[in-house]
């Protein structure tokens, strides 16, 4: 049966060769259309409506796989037949690919430079539909010790405590950190009261001999950092007491 032509009965009904998850197992996922992907995972659709219909309904709805799985909580329970755990295992599904995607052995993940920092995160902080405040604690050699997710929200709800980033860094006796958060509104440029986290967090780490490195914000489309714009630097500067030297460590901008 070509796959966008649509049935009415009920998956069970359709031969063998024809139902997804049969599909799947016989000939590997990479032959399933994104339909047949999501109704695996909802398993069931709802009176008159097979798991497939389903999925292409709210493909369709969403306008694509990536803003599907994307979506907020709220929007996918708002779907007609998508009850709670259909939605969950969506939710789950799609965090399942994102933690997959980051290094199992974080030591062994080296920030050798602000491309490379700004390549983790945008595939750690992208298509977010809440915003999400990350830290990366680092070693003297650069290494990852922990992506610490420090606040999550809507855009003026997250608030970073700055005492609950400094602390996490003590505990795990970080050397260095890259704050780091996305715009879900797909816009990089950082705003004033992202310039004065920023500012207050090296005031806040520098009495401890840690520096901050770089301060990523990601967007849809493009991603800004501090340390390449130069404004890292400039807010180091303010932070400085009389007398007082500028950073003796930095990330390089190329990468490795």
């Amino acid at each position: 049966m070509p796959a966008s032509k649509t049935r009415t009965t009920g998956i069970a009904s359709w031969p063998q060769d024809e139902r997804p998850r049969e599909r799947l197992l016989s000939k590997g996922a990479q032959a399933l259309t994104d339909a047949d992907l999501v109704a695996i995972l909802i398993r069931v659709g709802f009176k008159g409506t097979n798991a497939v219909e389903m999925a292409r309904q709210l493909l369709k709805q969403f306008g694509s796989l990536r803003a599907m799985v994307e979506a907020p909580v709220i929007a996918l329970l708002e779907v007609k037949g998508l009850k709670g755990a259909k939605a969950a295992q969506l939710i789950a599904a799609m965090e399942i690919a994102r933690r997959v995607s980051v290094p199992a052995e974080r030591g062994q993940l080296v920030m050798k430079s602000t491309a490379a920092a700004a390549e983790y995160l945008r595939e750690r902080l992208r298509g977010l539909a809440e915003e999400q405040f990350r830290v990366l604690y680092l070693n003297r050699r650069n290494a990852l010790l922990e992506d610490a997710l420090i606040a999550q929200g809507s855009v003026d709800a997250v608030r970073p405590s700055l005492r609950n980033i400094v602390a996490r860094a003590l505990q795990v006796n970080a050397s260095a950190l890259i704050a780091a958060h996305n715009h879900p509104s797909g816009a990089a440029e950082p705003s004033e009261s992202d310039r004065m986290l920023t500012q207050d967090l090296i005031a806040a780490c520098r009495p401890l001999g840690m520096k901050v490195l770089d301060h990523v914000i990601v967007g849809e489309e493009a991603t800004f950092s501090f340390a390449d714009s130069g404004l890292l630097d400039e807010l180091e500067l303010l932070c400085l007491a009389p007398g007082e030297s500028g950073r003796h460590s930095k990330l390089s901008k190329k990468n490795d």
